[in-house]
């Protein structure tokens, strides 16, 4: 089933059981997969890969969004963000823990020849694409850094 018709199932599903934050969190999943696609020169479907970006790019906007109102002590609009984040995941893919994701870059590091932090970039290529929406880039990228600099 493609993410789109999951998500109008899911409105569907939400709509009747009269959930309004839940309906207001895939609306917005909705809206940015419909903002991609009226985008000018698109045309066709939403890739999964690109399907992928903007759900991550939601989930960070959304955890950003709930430090900042955190730090600012406005806990019930943190605790509205992170329910949206709980929401949108669930159309993510299974993330990885930290352990599986530093097996994963230590066998990339050994493929791209890495030996010190000059060769990130390489590394980061490489773990980005492999590691596409399985793992957060801030993680990666901190798991990278220790590898390399060891």
């Amino acid at each position: 089933m493609s993410l789109e018709l999951k998500i109008n199932d899911d409105i569907k599903a939400a709509m009747l059981a009269r959930d309004a934050k839940r309906l207001e969190a895939i609306r917005a999943v909705k809206a940015a997969l419909l903002l991609e696609k009226t985008k000018e020169g698109f045309s066709g479907e939403v890739s999964e890969e690109s399907e992928l970006k903007i759900l991550q790019k939601l989930v960070k906007q959304r955890r950003e969004s709930a430090d900042i109102y955190l730090n600012a002590q406005r806990d019930d609009l943190a605790q509205k963000e992170l329910y949206d984040v709980s929401v949108i995941e669930t159309y993510l893919p299974q993330q990885l823990s930290e352990a599986e994701v530093t097996e994963l870059i230590k066998k990339i590091v050994i493929q791209t020849g890495a030996t010190s932090i000059k060769d990130m970039g390489k590394v980061m290529g490489a773990a980005s694409k492999e590691l596409a929406g399985k793992a957060d880039n801030k993680m990666i990228s901190g798991i990278v850094k220790t590898l390399l600099a060891i």
